[in-house]
């Protein structure tokens, strides 16, 4: 895996994920659980985490904002980083089940970071059931989007239930960076500095964008032309604004989460995605969109669309190596009252492959530094607005393909819940070991029977999974 890269700066998307925070509704938490076989080695997971905190810098960093807001926020090594603070432990609640797990889990995902240390958390769970442990870690968006978390914790799991060959020789690593918070007025000078030196970069790469582009309007008119149509219409359709969700019943807002989750065969999926010549994605969405009918109708509702969420992922070339956020968000609606699966996922496939074409959304840094632009509250307000008429979100993040191990203990699922973000449910697919574990985070405000919600997506599911030969 190639070396990541972690710049000084948050990225315009990082920074927005940020921003908009100042409204506790469009918090942009992560939470996974990992199932362990039994209890990890905890002088083993003690040294493994010591070092991985040497080795990812944003593990042992700080968010700091420069007194005028006139770059985005800048890492900074945090002068009273402590371990201890970030890594718990915690004894098995009710039964031991991995329902008591979810509900120890709740309270995690809805409360806010401390926004002067390092944003991420991690509960070790013990005595669970059957000899079990579990890990909840929870990191802020800001840090990393799902396929960037994955390269994060890569430094923490192994291949095997034994330490590796040589594990125990490997040398030792650099003393971290000692911190030194900055000053007020030295903390504006480099803003000011590092955002003329953005603006000088940015008007170059304009003016040879400008002289690129007046040499093909020259050589072609007609379709230079058409093509600067199409990305105006493309960005229009990207932030179009909403006035309400489309869902009749979920339409309340709160800070309250309930967390549920189930698994299903990996294979099962991709053969069911094979029918209609789509994919792993398509298919999960189609389970998705079935199982919100479902729920609808034991509501006494009936509903033909349903407005969805969807990262796109953007990590491609040199962009793939950097920590952060490298996705778009895009919105649209989604087919949910089609009754027949088939029928359901070639609409599903054919509105999904067309929001990923959009020819604006490689821009969408663009649009997060026009939006980062604006006062705080007016950000929050113009993409919080956006944000909370959307009815779910759907997430498909690929995990290892084989099993892998923390500290002798062998994980056993990896179970993703991301952030509902304003809207009233998130539905994330993450795929380890052959299983797709699918984690949905809900606001209860919005789903008023979280359990039947539940019950209904996994059925909805079924109903894909029934159709592959």
């Amino acid at each position: 895996m190639a070396e990541t890269v972690y710049d000084e700066r948050m990225g315009d998307s990082d920074a927005l994920t940020w921003t908009i925070e100042r409204d506790p509704l469009l918090r942009s938490t992560i939470v996974s659980i990992w199932r362990l076989d039994r209890m990890p080695d905890l002088d083993r997971a003690r040294a493994k985490l010591e070092r991985t905190a040497r080795i990812i810098p944003r593990l042992r960093q700080r968010v700091v904002e420069d007194p005028l807001g006139v770059a985005p926020p800048r890492w900074e090594e945090d002068p009273y980083f402590d371990l201890g603070y970030h890594v718990r432990r915690a004894g098995a609640p009710g039964k031991g089940r991995l329902r008591d797990v979810l509900d120890l889990a709740e309270p995690i995902a809805m409360q806010g970071f401390d926004r002067d240390r390092p944003l991420w958390e991690m509960t070790l769970v013990e005595g669970l059931e059957g000899g079990e442990a579990a890990v909840v870690l929870k990191i802020h968006h800001a840090m990393s989007d799902g396929v960037g978390l994955v390269h994060m914790t890569a430094s923490l799991i192994e291949r095997s239930r034994d330490p590796e060959p040589g594990a125990d020789a490997e040398p030792e690593m650099a003393a971290t960076p000692l911190a030194e918070p900055w000053s007020p007025i030295d903390e504006t000078i480099d803003a000011l500095r590092y955002q003329a030196s953005r603006r000088l970069e940015q008007g170059r790469t304009a003016a040879s964008a400008v002289v690129q582009g007046l040499a093909r309007l020259v050589r072609h008119p007609r379709t230079s032309l058409q093509n600067a149509a199409e990305l105006a219409g493309s960005a229009g359709r990207l932030l179009a604004p909403a006035s309400e969700p489309m869902s009749p019943i979920m339409t309340a807002r709160s800070l309250a989460r309930r967390l549920h989750c189930f698994s299903r065969p990996l294979d099962d999926l991709k053969r069911a995605g094979k029918c209609v010549g789509g994919t792993v994605n398509d298919a999960f969405v189609t389970g998705v969109a079935g199982g919100l009918r479902r729920y609808h109708e034991a509501q006494g509702h009936h509903v033909t669309e349903l407005r969805m969420s969807m990262p796109v992922n953007l990590r491609h070339g040199e962009t793939a190596r950097k920590a952060g956020n490298q996705f778009a968000p895009v919105r649209f609606p989604i087919p949910v009252g089609l009754l027949d699966p088939l029928e359901r996922m070639a609409e599903v496939q054919r509105r999904v492959a067309s929001e990923r074409a959009e020819p604006s959304l490689p821009a969408m840094d663009v649009i997060a530094a026009a939006l980062n632009r604006l006062p705080a509250t007016a950000a929050t307000s113009a993409f919080g607005g956006m944000l909370k008429t959307v009815d779910f979100v759907t997430s498909n993040v690929p995990g290892p393909r084989f099993p892998v191990y923390v500290a002798g203990a062998r994980i056993l699922a990896m179970i993703p819940f991301g952030p509902a973000s304003g809207a009233a449910a998130n539905v994330t697919l993450f795929s380890y070991d052959g299983t797709v574990h699918v984690g949905v985070t809900s606001d209860a405000a919005a789903v008023r029977d979280a359990d039947r919600l539940a019950e209904c997506l996994e059925a909805g599911m079924d109903e894909v999974l029934a159709v592959a030969p």
